[in-house]
């Protein structure tokens, strides 16, 4: 599968993926601004529910957790790509290259992991609702959560296992920051080998994850079919954060693997506004969402501002 390139060292890479956008600095500080507002938003969330001891429910840790993920999803790629776009920085070296990939597709599968265990966890919360609590206790949620941290290191460990032995043939980038198929194109080995091998693992764990959720819901209609009114209005406004999360994160995953692998081309700001859209639109909306419309959380802030506000008149 080596082509007949000559191979070189590569102790650093050029990320190439900004060369055709016109107003560099004006994406750069939107990318900033919401990236700033992204972690700010998912900080305050996961301290709100760390020091409110009635906040330690499973659904909360749960929340948190996704908090965490989008965090680190996030933040794997964001400063560099400011760091292109802002301060012209266009280089970066071999190792942290392969640390920001593995952060980056660490951050994509667990956002998966984290939205079908949400998904489990309103199906149990709607179809038991007496034994919910001794079903899924805080001590198993954690569990949980730290099994999916683990299968998903798994998964994703096959990439820079695949990635580090091979050669490359140049140090340019053709995407925006240091993503699986950035790096194996620079490589001096046939693509499509290791994009076909990647996504067979990464349809199973969209459609796995996509499907588990979907049945998820099946399972939340037919219950609340059963329940009273307002039992629906509650339910339905707890799952309507969820289902907004989920549209958010797989819409542009689907369109971005699952289009182009069916032979659609996208062109490169195309492919590079996906993914850039992909990983801070979820991590953006999240917090949000669970901050308006949940209401233990949403009445603790506001609650704040109004001790704000006391002390401001009479200070």
């Amino acid at each position: 599968m080596t082509s007949q390139n000559t191979s070189v060292v590569v102790t650093e890479f050029i990320r190439g993926g900004f060369d055709l956008v016109k107003r560099p600095m004006a994406v750069g500080v939107i990318i900033l601004v919401i990236y700033v507002v992204a972690v700010a938003a998912n900080i305050v969330n996961i301290l709100f529910i760390i020091y409110d001891q009635k906040l330690h429910k499973p659904m909360y840790l749960l929340v948190c957790n996704l908090a965490v993920v989008d965090i680190l999803y996030t933040s794997s790629a964001s400063p560099t790509m400011i760091g292109v776009l802002v301060a012209g920085v266009k280089t970066i070296s071999y190792v942290p290259c392969l640390i920001q990939m593995f952060a980056f597709q660490l951050g994509w599968v667990m956002e998966m992991f984290a939205l079908a265990v949400m998904a489990f966890d309103r199906l149990l919360a709607v179809s038991c609702p007496f034994h919910y609590h001794s079903y899924l206790t805080n001590a198993r949620t954690l569990v949980l959560t730290y099994m999916l941290w683990i299968a998903a290191c798994g998964f994703v460990a096959v990439l820079p296992a695949t990635v580090i032995p091979l050669p490359h043939c140049n140090s340019v980038l053709k995407y925006t920051f240091c993503d699986y198929p950035a790096i194996i194109r620079t490589t001096c080995v046939d693509p499509n080998y290791y994009f076909n091998l990647v996504s067979i693992i990464i349809f199973f764990l969209l459609f796995l994850t996509f499907s588990f959720i979907c049945l998820s819901y099946v399972g939340i209609i037919f219950f609340v079919k059963l329940s009273s009114d307002t039992d629906k209005k509650k339910m339905g406004s707890t799952c309507l954060s969820h289902l907004i999360v989920v549209t958010c994160y797989y819409f542009p995953v689907f369109v971005l693997v699952i289009v182009t692998r069916l032979g659609v081309v996208l062109t490169l700001e195309e492919r590079n506004g996906l993914n850039i859209g992909s990983m801070l639109v979820p991590s953006l909306v999240n917090p949000f969402v669970y901050c308006l419309r949940t209401k233990e959380i949403k009445n603790k802030i506001l609650n704040i501002f109004k001790k704000i506000i006391h002390l401001n008149r009479f200070s």
